[in-house]
């Protein structure tokens, strides 16, 4: 598969996922895949997979004091939920403070308790290193669901 055929894969899943949205989860999509989510998906999924299934952006959750937070992007297949987290230098942590930054690892470990999976990626790997993250993800995948997942899906 191309870059090419990425661009309209892309707009299309993303547009279903639009269409299914109303208030704050339609805003935070809007609002929250932007470069760093498309980058993931064009330089590490899409390279590892060639498809988007299973895979849900700007991801709802309730958290632990029953309010609304959002991962990145959420796979979820049979039974088993993984939140991918995509982290540009500075971004996230330079504009928090202690208080925030704390509540982050609290975050963390409620969505362990919870069952998830998680998983932090560096927007600088996946521009410097996306053929290792693309194989750590393939490794992943295959050894929690028996198979390797592979474009022809």
């Amino acid at each position: 598969m191309t870059l090419n055929q990425f661009d309209c894969v892309h707009k299309e899943w993303l547009n279903s996922h639009v269409s299914k949205r109303k208030g704050e989860a339609l805003r935070k999509l809007q609002t929250g895949h932007a470069f760093a989510e498309i980058e993931f998906l064009r330089c590490l999924w899409w390279g590892a997979f060639g498809h988007f299934n299973h895979l849900h952006p700007e991801y709802a959750i309730v958290d632990f004091a029953d309010g609304k937070r959002y991962l990145d992007f959420a796979y979820i297949r049979s039974g088993i939920r993984i939140a991918f987290e995509i982290d540009p230098y500075g971004t996230h942590y330079d504009k928090m403070d202690r208080r925030q930054y704390s509540n982050q690892w609290v975050r963390h470990m409620h969505l362990v308790n919870d069952g998830w999976i998680i998983v932090r990626i560096s927007l600088d790997d996946i521009r410097e290193r996306p053929r290792l993250w693309q194989a750590l993800l393939q490794q992943l995948i295959g050894r929690l669901f028996g198979e390797q997942e592979s474009s022809e899906n």
